[in-house]
């Protein structure tokens, strides 16, 4: 009885480790004239245009994230913990050098919405 019920708990277990979704894959971020990494998202009847993207930055680029939204709500880039005000019906900016590694969320703070991902490495 034992051996069956450990057997049925490690049948589960893989099963739902199978059905987990992969990580996102990430999309190069696109270069500026300026030769800084800019990520633009745009913000409006409730949802990210486009849907949340996870961009790919190389250590030590400087990146601008770009975000234009149709209310007023901070902008905040978790793990750099920098960020910026937008007022309904414009944009706000936020320029950095991705100098730590791993995964960072940008989202509008007050309503916890996430915009786009920065995968760092």
């Amino acid at each position: 009885m034992t051996r069956h019920v450990l057997l049925l708990g490690l049948a589960l277990a893989l099963a739902l480790v199978g059905c987990s979704s992969p990580a996102p894959s990430a999309v190069p971020a696109p270069v500026a004239p300026d030769g800084a990494l800019r990520v633009e998202v745009a913000f409006a009847g409730g949802a990210v245009t486009g849907g949340v993207v996870r961009y790919a930055v190389p250590v030590g680029s400087t990146v601008e994230l770009v975000v234009t939204s149709d209310v007023a709500d901070e902008v905040h880039l978790h793990g750099y913990d920098r960020s910026g005000f937008v007022t309904a019906g414009a944009s706000t900016s936020i320029r950095l050098v991705a100098d730590l590694p791993g995964v960072f969320e940008a989202e509008l703070e007050q309503r916890a919405v996430p915009l786009a991902e920065l995968q760092v490495g």
